[in-house]
């Protein structure tokens, strides 16, 4: 019998509906092992500790070097998992509830260079990974394209094939923005308002720009994307949030989005013609 079940992992609230739940919670603790930053002997933990500039990679990280890899150009490169010297070195270094503040704010650069290709990963000195939403947008696609489930949601990254599906995007300040028809689909969204901290005279939050090297300056709060996939839904809201004033216009333009909708830093709340 098919179950809607809701249970923690990744680092926050997952939810699925399936008749398969063993093997769905089995399917997101195996990609946790694998590519968590704060489990300490994970796969990615072991490979941003190995100082070789060429690696050869298995498994889930390897299907996860390959997702990043290959939503790296339609993004136009912001959504790059080589940020992860720069998160925690602005602060994000351990679980959200025990990031403290920084006294001063670092300096770290762009993201660095990295191509992964056939089972074997390159990479300049010094490059540290973060999947973040890429993995969790990976693992929601693969348990419903599995058959493992109907639906499946971790921190609001979903993918599903119900064709009724409508999904309410909730603001920063808890209302609901909008309600969006995502059917046979994926939604997600991106948000700067609630992992911030303090950072120097100012404050710092978890969304790393990969050209820069430091959290995203912009005046939207949070971005949502419709979209064919997850991975894309993700990878889609996160460059909309980078891109700022430009991002729906972007999305409007990208054939792979279906919609966006943003929120910005004064509470009004935009979206493209889809």
């Amino acid at each position: 019998m098919r179950v809607h079940a809701v249970f923690a992992g990744m680092g926050t609230e997952i939810v699925v509906r399936t008749d398969r739940l063993a093997d769905v919670r089995a399917r997101f603790a195996t990609v946790e092992r694998v590519a968590s930053r704060f489990i300490a002997d994970s796969d990615l933990q072991r490979l941003n500790a190995d100082p070789r500039e060429s690696i050869p990679v298995a498994g889930d990280l390897a299907a996860l070097f390959a997702a990043a890899a290959a939503i790296r150009g339609p993004t136009a490169g912001l959504v790059d998992p080589a940020v992860g010297r720069a998160v925690v070195e602005w602060g994000y270094d351990r679980d959200i509830a025990a990031v403290g503040g920084l006294d001063a704010v670092p300096n770290i650069g762009g993201a660095g260079r990295w191509e992964y290709a056939d089972g074997v990963l390159e990479r300049d000195p010094g490059v540290v990974f973060d999947f973040g939403g890429i993995a969790k947008g990976w693992i929601c696609d693969h348990v419903v394209e599995e058959g493992l489930a109907s639906f499946a949601s971790a921190g609001g990254d979903l993918r599903s094939l119900e064709p009724d599906l409508r999904v309410e995007v909730v603001d920063p300040w808890g209302e609901v923005a909008a309600t969006v028809g995502v059917g046979v689909g994926a939604l997600a969204t991106s948000s700067i308002a609630r992992r911030r901290w303090r950072a120097g005279s100012g404050t710092a939050h978890h969304l790393i720009d990969p050209r820069l090297g430091a959290p995203a300056d912009t005046p939207v709060l949070s971005a949502t994307v419709v979209a064919e996939t997850a991975l894309e839904a993700e990878a889609g809201a996160k460059a909309v949030l980078l891109r700022g004033v430009e991002g729906l216009a972007w999305a409007d333009d990208q054939p792979w989005i279906r919609s966006a909708i943003v929120v910005w830093d004064g509470g009004s709340v935009y979206g493209t013609a889809a």
